[in-house]
C-alpha cells in the first residue's frame, strides 16, 4: 500500500499498519547505515567501468566496507612433525563477513626442539624427552581450549603486540605458579631427607696415597689442575609452554593472510611500521658435513661443518654451489683417498662421515672446493659447530673430542688455535666450550684474535623475558637464536634486536621460520643441510622471497661478515702449526 493510499483510507487493517511500520523501520535502518548511497555509488561506478564479472565487482566493493575480521576461536590438536615427533597444530577461526572461517594454522614442536635428546643428564640421571613431550602437549592443548581461545575471542589478529602481551602475561602467571610449586616440592624433599638421615660421625678424609718417589698418586709433578666449573642447573621446561609460541605464530600468519601479504612483510611492518624502500635477506648457512658424536667414526668434535657464502651471492647460486660441493665430496670419498666409515645423512641433512681426526674432514672440504674452483677462504668461509656441551665427560672433567681421547679445557684452547692456524678458512667457532668454562672462552678469544669469531648457541643463555637472562661468555661476538616453543613472535623479535649480531636457526617445522628471519632482519639463517623435504622447502621459500623482492626492485645488497672482537691482536699464522690429539 502506498503512502497516499494509506492516508486516504479511513479504515486500515492491522496487517497493513504493521507492514507499513516495518517498511519505515527498514528504510531508516538502511539510511542510517548509508546503504542507499553506497549502492548508488557502486552502480554508477560499475556502469562506467563495465566489468566482466559484475557480481565479483560488487563483492569486492562491499568486502572493503565490511567489519575487520576478529578471532572467534582457536583450536589445537596433536600431529607429527618431520622427525616423527609429536607436535601441536593450532587453527585460528575468524568471523569474516558474518561467517566463521578457518583462516590459518601453525605447527610447532615441543621441548625436544632444543639442544638435548634422550640420554644421560650431566648429573648422571637418565631422562626421556618423550614423556616430557607428551605432558607438554597435553597441557598445551588444555591451555588453548580452556584459557587462550576464550581470552583471544573478538580480538583483532593484526594487533600482534597486544596478542603477544596477553599470551606473555598468561604464561607469566602460570610460570610463577609452577615455580612456587617446584619450590614447595623441593622444600618438602629437603625436610624428608633431614628427618630420615640419622646423625653420623664424620669420617676423616684419607690422605692422598704416595708412590715410591713420594709424589701424590695420579698427579704429574707439582702441577695442580684448576677444578672444572660445575654445570649450571638447566631451567626446567614448563609443561604447556608451547601453547604460547604456537598460538602467537598462528595469529601472525592469520593476520598476514587477512591483510593479503606475505608473512615476512607483516613481520617487517610489526617491527618497523614505516614502509621499507629496501629489504635484505639473511645469508644462508649450509651444513655440508657432520662428524659429531652420532657419526660412526671416532671423531666427535665436528658436529657440523658449515659453509658461509658471501652476502652478494644469490640464493639460487648458493644452493647450487652447496649441492655441487656435496656431490664432489662424495666423489672424493668414493675414491678411497680418505679412511672413512660409511657415508650417511645426518639429522641436519648433511653428509655424515666417520673420521678419526678433524684434519681429515677439513682436508676433504678443502680438496672438494679446490676441485670445483670454489673460492674457499675469500668469498666462502667455514664455521665449525663444536657442540662442546655434549662432549664433556664429567667423570674425567675433560672433553672427549675423539673417542678415547680426552682434552682438558686448556688443552682444547690449544687445539682450536692449531686448527684455525692450519685452516684459515675457518672464521667461526660455535660453542667451542660449555658456557661454564668462562676462562677458556676468554683465553681462546685472545689467542685467535680477529682471525675467527666465537658464536654462542647452547652457551647463549638467551631466555624469554620472563626468565633471567645471563651474560654471554667473554669473547662472544655472535649469537644463534632459536624460536623456542615458549617464545611469542614479539619475544623472538626482541631477542634479535637485543643482540648486535644474530643468526636464526631453523628447527623442525614449516617454512614460517624463513619469513620470520627475513621480517626480523637477522643477519644469518642457519637452515641445515640440503637433504630432506622440510629443509629443501625452507631453502625454496628463501629463494621465492628473493625473487619477489627482486621483481619489486627492493632487494638490497649488503656486505655482511661475521664480526670478530676488536679487543685482541690478530692471530699469527705459522705453517708449522699442527693439531695434536
Amino acid at each position: 500500500m502506498s503512502y497516499k493510499a494509506f492516508l486516504s483510507n479511513s479504515k486500515v487493517t492491522k496487517e497493513d499498519q504493521e507492514f507499513y511500520d516495518l517498511k519505515n523501520k527498514a528504510a531508516e535502518y538502511y539510511r542510517s547505515n548509508g546503504v542507499p548511497q553506497k549502492i548508488e555509488n557502486v552502480l554508477n561506478e560499475m556502469f562506467w567501468q563495465k566489468p566482466d564479472d559484475i557480481y565479483g565487482y560488487l563483492a569486492n566493493y562491499f568486502s572493503r566496507l565490511s567489519y575487520i575480521p576478529v578471532i572467534s576461536k582457536i583450536t589445537g590438536r596433536d600431529v607429527f612433525d618431520g622427525r616423527g615427533l609429536t607436535a601441536i597444530q593450532t587453527q585460528v577461526y575468524c568471523i569474516i563477513r558474518n561467517e566463521e572461517k578457518v583462516v590459518c594454522s601453525a605447527v610447532m614442536s615441543g621441548p625436544s626442539d632444543g639442544l638435548e635428546a634422550d640420554g644421560v643428564a650431566e648429573s648422571g640421571e637418565a631422562f626421556s624427552n618423550s614423556n616430557q613431550q607428551r605432558l607438554s602437549i597435553t597441557t598445551a592443548l588444555k591451555w588453548i581450549r580452556v584459557h587462550l581461545s576464550p581470552m583471544l575471542q573478538d580480538f583483532n589478529p593484526t594487533d600482534q603486540a597486544n596478542v603477544d602481551k596477553l599470551l606473555s602475561d598468561f604464561f607469566m602467571a602460570r610460570y610463577l605458579e609452577h615455580k612456587d610449586s617446584l619450590n614447595i616440592e623441593k622444600e618438602d624433599e629437603l625436610k624428608n631427607e633431614s628427618v630420615s638421615d640419622a646423625p653420623s660421625q664424620a669420617t676423616p678424609t684419607p690422605a692422598p696415597t704416595k708412590d715410591k718417589k713420594g709424589s701424590d698418586k695420579g698427579k704429574k709433578g707439582n702441577s695442580t689442575e684448576k677444578p672444572l666449573p660445575p654445570a649450571e642447573t638447566p631451567v626446567p621446561k614448563m609443561p604447556g609452554a608451547m601453547a604460547v609460541g604456537v598460538v602467537s605464530l598462528a595469529v601472525a600468519k592469520t593476520a598476514a593472510r587477512l591483510l593479503g601479504e606475505p608473512l615476512y612483510r607483516h613481520i617487517t611492518s610489526v617491527r618497523v611500521p614505516q614502509a621499507q624502500s629496501e629489504m635484505h635477506l639473511p645469508v644462508p648457512m649450509i651444513t655440508i658435513l657432520s662428524c659429531g658424536k652420532n657419526s660412526v667414526g671416532k671423531l666427535n668434535l665436528l658436529e657440523e661443518v658449515i659453509l658461509i657464502p658471501s652476502s652478494s651471492q644469490r640464493v639460487r647460486e648458493v644452493i647450487g654451489m652447496g649441492l655441487e660441493l656435496q656431490c664432489e665430496m662424495k666423489r672424493v670419498l668414493d675414491g678411497s683417498a680418505y679412511k672413512s666409515g660409511p657415508i650417511g645423512v645426518s639429522e641436519e641433512g648433511a653428509i655424515q662421515v666417520g673420521f678419526e681426526r678433524p684434519e681429515q674432514a677439513l682436508d676433504l672440504v678443502t680438496e672438494a672446493c679446490a676441485n670445483l674452483a670454489l673460492p674457499l677462504g675469500s668469498d666462502l668461509r667455514l664455521a665449525i659447530n663444536c657442540a662442546a656441551h655434549g662432549l664433556m665427560d664429567y667423570s674425567r672433567g675433560k672433553y672427549e673430542v675423539v673417542s678415547g681421547c680426552h682434552k682438558s679445557p686448556e688443552e682444547l684452547v690449544d687445539m682450536y688455535e692449531a686448527l684455525i692456524t692450519k685452516y684459515p678458512a675457518i672464521t667461526s667457532l660455535i660453542d667451542p666450550f660449555r658456557k661454564e668454562d668462562v676462562d677458556q672462552w676468554e683465553r681462546l678469544a685472545s689467542v685467535i684474535g680477529q682471525s675467527c669469531c666465537l658464536i654462542a648457541d647452547a652457551a647463549s643463555n638467551l631466555c624469554p623475558r620472563w626468565s633471567e637472562v645471563k651474560p654471554l661468555p667473554p669473547g662472544v661476538t655472535g649469537v644463534i637464536i632459536r624460536h623456542h616453543s615458549d617464545m611469542t613472535v614479539s619475544d623472538l623479535m626482541q631477542s634479535i634486536t637485543d643482540q648486535k649480531e644474530t643468526m636464526l636457526a631453523a628447527g623442525s617445522g614449516d617454512t614460517s621460520i624463513v619469513d620470520l628471519a627475513v621480517g626480523s632482519g637477522v643477519s644469518f639463517l642457519k637452515l641445515g643441510g640440503l637433504r630432506g623435504g622440510e629443509r629443501i622447502d625452507k631453502y625454496n621459500r628463501l629463494l621465492a622471497i628473493e625473487e619477489e623482492l627482486e621483481q619489486e626492485g627492493i632487494l638490497g645488497v649488503r656486505e655482511k661478515k661475521l664480526p670478530v672482537s676488536d679487543l685482541y691482536e690478530p692471530l699469527t699464522v705459522t705453517p708449522e702449526a699442527a693439531v695434536t690429539l
